[in-house]
Order: C-alpha cells, then structure tokens, then sequence
C-alpha cells in the first residue's frame, strides 16, 4: 500500500500544473495563466510499490466561470522512457525521496494499468491524503475481468455527467471554489 509523506515538495504540485496545464490541448482556460487550487482526487496502489499515482482536481478560477481539471499524475524515482515530450509535467525535490519526476498519468503504464484494473473491480481507490485508507466517494460502475479494454479520462469536469452507454465508469468528487461540491466522470470505457 502507498505511503502518504508528511513532507515537502519542491515545486509543490499546483505550481507545476500552473506552467504545464495551459500547453495541453485540453486546457479550455480563457488565461495564458491559470489560477489553481487543489480541489479532490484519489490515489491508487502500484502493486510493485514503486510509482506513486494520484488523480488530482484542481479547478482555474482565472476565467469568468472555474473550470475543474483531472489530471492524474504518477511520481517516479528516475525518468519514464519512451513518453511523449509533453508527458512530463516537472520534476520535484521530495522532503524524504528526493527528486521525483512527476508525469501525466495517461503517459504512464502503471497509472494506465491500475485504471484498468480499477475499473475491473481488481483494485480500491485510496484516500488522497491517508496512507492505507479505501476512498468510499469514488464510485466504480465497473466492468467486470474483461481484457483490452480501453478508457477515456475526461480531463474537463462536468458536474452530473453520466457517461450514458459506457459498460464502466468511475465518478468522483470535487470541491468548487465557492465551497459546493460536485460529481462527475472521472473516466469511462470505450471497448477496444
């Protein structure tokens, strides 16, 4: 099971979102520079206890409305090989592992695997912020031990959105900056 740190990191993870988030596609931000805030997620367990994997919310609040973004992150002790230039979000200097190299998880094996798996049924979502705590708010509709199945991970939140028609999908929770909370589809399966 993961270990939460209680620690340090250099640059903290909003601020390397901060300069990575506008360069992505996906980015519907109105600002070359968005103002973020850490606003939910979860964790899953590598089974090889080696990446660290995280499905980060934070909303933009540089716009006219916010707007909340997933991104899941893995956290590597060296760098990942063979990953698109944009994969890497930034590197970190960790209060008790050292330099981190921080990645889009849709760029990751392990974060891509663990998804599938969660999505199986085969693996818990953990609490974002407690060592070996289940998160009971992340709904897995799943799918069952199928093989090959491929997943889309909505990278713009919508409250209520239901992923009608999908065979699986996960939905979790965030916080707007006014304090309301919302769900929506973290991600959803799209068969091979």
């Amino acid at each position: 099971m993961a270990y939460i740190h209680r620690t340090t990191m250099t640059p903290g993870k909003v601020e390397l979102l901060t300069e990575w988030l506008p360069k992505q596609s996906w980015y519907a931000g109105e600002s070359a520079r968005p103002e973020l805030a850490k606003a939910g997620g979860f964790r899953l367990d590598d089974p090889e206890g080696e990446v660290g994997i995280e499905f980060m919310v934070v909303t933009d609040t540089a716009g006219q409305e916010p707007v909340a973004y997933l991104v899941p992150m893995s956290y590597r002790g060296a760098a990942l090989e063979g990953v698109p230039g944009g994969a890497l979000i930034g590197t970190a200097e960790h209060g008790v592992l050292g330099t981190r190299w921080i990645y889009d998880g849709v760029h990751d094996p392990v974060v891509v695997a663990q998804l599938r798996a969660l999505l199986r049924g085969e693996t818990t979502p953990q609490h974002q912020s407690e060592s070996d705590t289940p998160d009971p708010t992340v709904i897995v509709h799943g799918i069952g031990p199928e093989d090959g199945i491929e997943v889309q991970v909505n990278r713009v939140l919508r409250p209520g959105e239901t992923a009608d028609g999908s065979p699986g999908r996960l939905i979790a929770g965030w916080t707007w900056p006014n304090g309301t909370t919302a769900r929506g589809v973290f991600a959803a399966v799209t068969r091979p």
